[in-house]
């Protein structure tokens, strides 16, 4: 049997992202065996002839142990499917998070997934941070995500399933070079892991220690609305902590910007959010013009904010005194 880390979900409510596909099955399966308590969540997308049937297994699957399952149908996107629908996915997981108070996120996220990142991101020009991809464990603002899977490869989930004779379905549009991942997978991650399976896991596990240690090198320290102030232990990881932030804001920094974060200590990146760094503080928030009183300038200045985002800072009527110094 597989092993699963079962530490964090035990005494939660837990919420299963659910496709019927080979990675989503064999968590469930693994949950059930592990007694784990969670309901579980599916989106048809309506895009292929099978996904009526993968909704109508979900429910039977849901009914037969006992559990709850939540069911929604994606809108018809005619472009840009891939990021519509991760963002309709989510948006639907964390409203049942709110809704129905689930402590966590359970995803089926495996090796596999990880190496596609991986050398996705190595041909675009990424960093440490970006390489390491998935995180088992991210602690959102809400819930808490959980990755119990990411230590094992497609082929093992699918073995422990015909082993157990547990139902899944395939995905047909899996074969679709026209995506991205499924060209990096069919032609560099496959092929890879079929060959080089425990240096590729022993590989990625490194990436993620190093992350960590990165990410030991910078600390939030304040946050109202959209305002984040974070504290840098280094100079070297300020562009590293602007993408952190920003991603968590909603907003993916681009390798030009980030770039320009390193360089500059003042700018504005996607026209939308101010980026200044003060001494070893940086400050991020709302970009605004509005006029501001000569004394709370003055205030500002005194406080040694920085000057873009002290437009912010008025109109949310923050108070300076809360502001670390």
């Amino acid at each position: 049997m597989l092993a699963l880390d079962t530490s964090l979900l035990a005494e939660r409510k837990n919420l299963l992202a659910f496709s019927a596909g080979i990675d989503s099955s064999a968590l469930f399966f693994l949950l059930i065996e592990h007694h784990v308590p969670f309901d579980i969540a599916i989106v048809d997308y309506g895009i292929r002839a099978q996904s009526k049937a993968e909704v109508t297994h979900a429910k039977k699957l849901a009914q037969t142990y006992k559990l709850y399952c939540h069911t929604i149908t994606a809108p018809h996107w005619e472009s840009g499917f891939e990021q519509k629908a991760r963002a309709f996915r989510y948006g639907f997981f964390e409203s049942l998070i709110q809704d129905k108070g689930y402590d966590t996120l359970l995803t089926a996220h495996q090796l596999n997934d990880r190496l596609e990142w991986f050398l996705m991101r190595f041909c675009k020009g990424a960093g440490t941070v970006e390489l390491a991809g998935m995180s088992p464990v991210v602690h959102q603002k809400d819930y808490i995500l959980v990755r119990p899977l990411l230590q094992y490869s497609k082929a093992e989930l699918l073995a422990y399933l015909h082993a157990h004779n547990h139902p899944y379905f395939v995905d047909e549009s899996n074969a679709d070079e026209t995506y991205e991942r499924n060209y990096f997978r069919k032609h560099f991650s496959d092929p890879l892991l079929a060959q080089c399976q425990e240096g590729v896991r022993q590989s990625l596990d490194y990436l993620h220690q190093d992350r960590l240690l990165v990410e030991s090198l910078y600390e939030p320290i304040y946050t109202h609305r959209s305002l984040c102030i974070v504290k840098l232990y280094s100079p070297y990881v300020k562009s590293r902590a602007a993408d952190a932030t920003l991603k968590s804001l909603g907003y993916l920094l681009s390798s030009a910007e980030r770039q320009a974060i390193d360089r500059q200590n003042s700018l504005v990146v996607g026209r939308k959010w101010a980026v200044e760094t003060v001494d070893n503080l940086l400050y991020i928030a709302p970009y605004r013009t509005e006029e501001m009183p000569k004394q709370f300038k003055e205030q500002c200045r005194k406080a040694k904010l920085p000057p873009k985002i002290r437009p912010y800072l008025y109109c949310e009527g923050i108070s300076l005194e809360n502001l670390p110094q």
